[in-house]
């Protein structure tokens, strides 16, 4: 009968009590502490983006209130009548990223599959040490290189090629300069191409051996093992490495600048010059006198940084869906 009280005492004790009792218990141990202290790190990325969005926000309020949603889509940019639009270089980052990745994705992801699963391990690890180092170089680098190597081989080769086999497209018309938005697009796929080979070589190497084993034994020759088994078994990993391949494309400042002519107009030949947002800033933001000017430049930041973030969202629900099918064929 004794024990029945304190039995009642126990159970009319708050569960609180035990959950206390569990933090104090996970702080002499260690675990709570690490996990605020990684809690207060995960948050500090979201915390960081969102300051970026309200600064850019709260410093391109006059562009916003002047010319509201039509500066999206307005092809003028005249600082001295201050009157702007982001449509000219939308369509030159937009143009250049993508053809950029349509270049650089089939020679990247060819490229790490010959290191990852065909060339030898020496040469493999000789070559993407190589790969590496290119992926270190400087932007502005590239630029320079790009304007006295790439350009007059653009000017003098690519372009007058393309002209004469594909110039019944109107994206191989007009007069070639050399700079413009082909120039732009090849400086870019130099730029992203290292970036694909690494990280898919990386996810290639990933995949268990037993998948290559496994196909190996029931007589798939070696190309046939690593078309049909290892590389649907690394898609994911290869879409992400294309779409951060993507961003790196889309904030690309310094190499496009010396290469794409900044000329803010839209046109639809690839020979043609043309300008990008990153590129725009970056001439034009020590310039800007008027609030306005300087406004309409930081709404252009805001621009390019929706957009990467529209484009990564539309990636990672490619890679999901794709996750999603593949796991739902067998």
């Amino acid at each position: 009968m004794a024990s029945l009280p304190i039995a009642v005492e126990r159970r009319s004790r708050p569960p609180s009590r035990g959950r206390v009792r569990a933090f104090v218990a996970g702080l002499r141990s260690g675990d709570e502490i690490a996990h605020l202290i990684t809690l207060m790190f995960a948050a500090s990325i979201f915390l960081i983006t969102a300051l970026l969005v309200f600064e850019l926000w709260r410093n391109s309020a006059l562009p916003r209130e002047h010319f509201g949603w039509r500066f999206l889509w307005t092809r003028v940019w005249d600082p001295v009548f201050e009157n702007f639009g982001a449509l000219p270089f939308i369509y030159g980052t937009v143009v250049t990223s993508s053809v950029a990745l349509l270049l650089a994705v089939p020679l990247g992801v060819g490229a790490a599959i010959f290191l990852a699963e065909l060339a030898p391990r020496r040469i493999s690890n000789g070559l993407t040490f190589l790969i590496e180092l290119l992926a270190a170089i400087p932007s502005v680098i590239i630029g320079v290189l790009g304007i006295f190597i790439l350009v007059p081989v653009v000017r003098t080769t690519v372009e007058p090629f393309l002209k004469k086999t594909l110039g019944f497209l109107p994206l191989f018309q007009g007069p070639m300069f050399g700079i413009g938005l082909l120039a732009a697009s090849l400086v870019l796929t130099i730029m992203v191409v290292p970036f694909i080979i690494s990280i898919s070589r990386e996810v290639l190497l990933a995949v268990p051996v037993e998948q290559r084993e496994a196909a190996l034994a029931l007589g798939a020759t070696k190309w046939e093992t690593t078309w049909k088994v290892v590389v649907p078994y690394a898609r994911t990993g290869i879409f992400s490495s294309v779409f951060l391949a993507l961003a790196r494309a889309l904030g690309e400042t310094m190499a496009v600048t010396m290469v794409i002519g900044n000329d803010p107009k839209i046109n639809a030949s690839l020979f043609a010059p043309g300008y990008s947002i990153a590129a725009v800033i970056a001439n034009e933001f020590t310039e800007a006198t008027g609030r306005l000017y300087l406004q309409s430049l930081i709404e252009l930041g805001l621009v390019l940084f929706v957009v990467t973030i529209i484009i990564n969202g539309l990636a990672r629900l490619l890679i999901l869906t794709t996750t999603r099918r593949a796991t739902a064929h067998p």
